[in-house]
């Protein structure tokens, strides 16, 4: 949950599962207003299942590699998806991602 006003210190959960086998999830912000912080480890495999989220994505690279239908991205990438784009990703060494969900709010695009 985000805090009312100021700033507060957020304990990591630990790792779990993601949906797809290989992909490791450390949630750091969950706030039911669409907000989401998290780290993503995946494993090396495929392009994913075609689809789109609902939010702002933004994507920093930590180590590894990541790709999806239009680029290869590298440690010290970042990508920025707006909501609808639709895509697919892989990884062809495994990665660690830092990844940021924002919901597109008014005077946002």
């Amino acid at each position: 949950m985000l805090p009312a006003q100021g700033s507060v210190k957020l304990a990591a959960s630990d790792w779990q599962q993601g949906e797809r086998p290989g992909e490791m999830i450390r949630s750091l912000v969950d706030d039911p207003r669409g907000y989401r912080t998290m780290l993503l480890k995946i494993a090396p495999g495929p392009l994913g299942v075609l689809h789109a989220h609902n939010e702002i994505e933004q994507i920093y690279v930590m180590d590894g590699d990541f790709f999806d239908d239009d680029e290869s991205y590298g440690p010290g990438d970042f990508l920025l998806r707006m909501p609808g784009a639709m895509h697919r990703a892989g990884s062809k060494g495994g990665c660690t991602m830092f990844i940021v969900y924002a919901p597109l709010t008014k005077g946002s695009a």
